[in-house]
């Protein structure tokens, strides 16, 4: 009784104390807010570029700065091919349409991905906001295009039919809003664009759709100080309706970024080739040349399912979560061969999942005689610990040499999907020999890269 007694304080007390912690805003102290654990046991999002730059569908994101202020001649060539001399980029807006945007069949090809969160550009450097923003009038979807709130679509959809996380993407800056432009002439001495601009936009995103991750961005020609970010930050931690379930990138000023956040992105298609001590992500795009849907885009532009899975294997062996970016068409369609991609990938985890989800990293990434193709996560399950091996190119012998697991009387392994036990040896007292099962094709576990899993090692 008394040791009952004792464990209800100490439960009061940690909820106590986790009630009433006030984070201050500095980054000393949002730095101290524990990562809510759904985002570490994810792992893997979808990411959703998303907006006018979709009409035109070419190179990217960037296409009106790469038309005005770089003048890429190809984009340039472009314009004065298809469009008359007076066309704006505004123009595009009234083409951007969505007529086929169906956001049920969003939610539930994003569930049959078996991603568990997804990210949704609601706001790129453009400007031109996907919800009815009252800090964007007339540069929105529902005033412009679609006259639909795109943003809550999909957030109810989501929330209706899947127990996916929704978040959104925010960028900061804008590449031409004249109140931005001030403010770099005062040298940022005004802040007139925050204030009036980026920050109402952050807080209606939360407060309107009550996102579990805010996914920032444009944020690498000014410090956190300039964009308000503590302030923004201690307010969402503190008092917002997502408190307790939210979590945020590093993109809050270039003073932030690969230091602090929930998470750090650090870069685009951050890799840090190591197990990496603070929670990360990879934001990386199915099209090798662009994040947003490409009328040019070629069948070699595109990951193959083998690369796709040797992706995530690598990021979350490494303690990464991966957020996999594919763009819609301005018509709301997700292409057939992102679509594909993203079936084969939830093909694949509901097989092989338990070495994916709710995993750590081992001591090791990778091995140390098979350097590649074979990736490293673990968990505990029960009162022991569990390694896995994800392999990503069947061996030609079908026989897997491992340099890394130290093996014991009682060590079993198993490839996750077969129902009998792999035979194991030792291989000159220097590695780890495991004996691939002979199977026909309609045996196979998968099609593309194969988990196995090794029970009782000494150095589990």
């Amino acid at each position: 009784m008394v040791m009952m007694k004792s464990v209800v304080l100490v439960l009061l007390l940690q909820i106590y104390i986790v009630c009433t912690v006030r984070y201050q805003p500095n980054w000393d102290s949002l730095d101290t807010r524990p990562l809510p654990e759904w985002y570490d046991k994810s792992k893997i999002g979808i990411f959703l570029h998303w907006g006018v730059f979709s009409v035109p569908a070419f190179k990217g994101a960037w296409f009106w700065y790469e038309w005005k202020t770089q003048k890429d001649k190809d984009v340039v060539k472009f314009m004065e091919d298809n469009y008359p001399p007076d066309f704006t980029y505004a123009d595009f807006a009234s083409q951007f349409h969505a007529t086929f945007y169906n956001p049920d069949q969003w939610a539930d090809l994003f569930e049959a991905s078996g991603a568990k969160y997804v990210v949704l550009v609601t706001k790129h450097h453009e400007g031109f906001t996907l919800w009815p923003s009252a800090a964007s009038w007339n540069w929105n979807a529902y005033d412009v295009g679609p006259h639909r709130d795109l943003v809550g679509a999909l957030a109810d959809s989501i929330r209706n039919r899947t127990d996916i996380h929704f978040g959104v993407y925010h960028s900061l800056f804008e590449f031409y809003n004249p109140l931005y432009l001030q403010d770099v002439a005062n040298k940022h001495k005004t802040q007139d664009f925050v204030r009036n601009k980026a920050l109402p936009e952050l807080y209606e995103l939360v407060n309107r759709y009550k996102p579990d991750v805010v996914w920032s961005d444009g944020d690498w020609n000014e410090n956190s100080t300039y964009w308000n970010s503590t302030e923004f930050l201690a307010w969402l931690f503190n008092d917002s309706p997502v408190k307790d379930t939210v979590v945020t990138n590093d993109r809050w000023g270039k003073d932030a970024n690969c230091k602090h956040g929930s998470f750090w992105n650090c870069q685009d298609k951050f890799k840090p080739g190591k197990i990496f001590k603070h929670k990360w992500e990879n934001c990386m795009t199915v099209d090798k040349k662009a994040w947003t849907h490409r009328r040019q885009i070629q069948i070699e532009d595109v990951l193959t399912i083998e690369e796709l899975l040797a992706e995530i294997a690598e990021t979350v062996s490494y303690g990464g979560n991966i957020l996999i970016n594919v763009g819609p068409t301005a018509d709301g369609v997700i292409v057939p061969v992102f679509e594909e991609r993203l079936r084969q990938m939830g093909q694949w985890l509901k097989v092989n999942g338990e070495a994916i989800y709710e995993t750590q990293p081992w001591f090791e990434g990778t091995d140390n005689i098979t350097f590649h193709g074979v990736w490293y996560t673990t968990k505990k399950q029960g009162n022991s610990t569990v390694v896995y091996g994800i392999v990503t190119m069947w061996p030609q012998d079908n026989r897997l040499l491992l340099g890394l697991p130290v093996t014991t009387a009682t060590t079993r392994v198993t490839m996750i999907g077969v129902k009998e036990p792999l035979k194991w040896s030792l291989y000159k007292n220097i590695a780890m020999q495991i004996e691939f099962p002979l199977l026909p094709p309609n045996q196979m576990p998968c099609k593309w890269a194969w988990v196995i899993k090794m029970e009782n090692l000494k150095n589990q």
